[in-house]
């Protein structure tokens, strides 16, 4: 599979998520959000699903779905989702095929030693399937406000 480009059409993806198995291609006609994050019951990941579900019915307002996703299992999504009251699916990527894909696997430093890690990074796709505005490198604050922003504009 090669690597997404902004202003291309994704290829068809399909992973297991707490809803059910997620299928990108049952979701041309709707915009939708892929939101990677790196754990779940993490601080930094749980304020920016926090974030991501505070702002849901806004995002349900212009039909924008919001999908979080990390290499974490079902199981682990399924606790977080009850524990946190998220209302979107959580997209579980344990074989990191999802994260290769879309390059938010990287270096970090950890405890002074080199980890493999997940960059917190989302992607914005329109009705079309093309994604269109990817955020890398992501700051939690503020930042579900600006994809709702960033959605809205193709809503509009």
């Amino acid at each position: 599979m090669n690597a997404i480009v902004t202003g291309r059409p994704l290829p068809a993806l399909n992973a297991p998520s707490t809803h059910g198995p997620f299928d990108s291609v049952s979701l041309r006609g709707k915009p939708f959000v892929l939101y990677f994050y790196p754990k779940d019951n993490t601080p930094g990941c749980t304020t920016e699903s926090q974030n991501f579900r505070d702002l849901h019915e806004q995002f349900k307002a212009i039909d924008c779905q919001i999908y979080g996703i990390s290499r974490d299992s079902l199981g682990s999504h399924e606790n977080f989702t009850e524990k946190q009251s998220l209302p979107f699916a959580l997209i579980s990527d344990a074989d990191e095929t999802l994260c290769e894909l879309f390059g938010v696997i990287k270096m970090k430093n950890m405890y002074g030693k080199q980890v493999r890690g997940l960059d917190r990074s989302t992607f914005l796709i329109d009705r079309q399937g093309v994604l269109v505005q990817e955020w890398r490198s992501v700051h939690v604050p503020g930042h579900a406000e600006e994809v709702l922003q960033a959605a809205r504009n193709l809503a509009a």
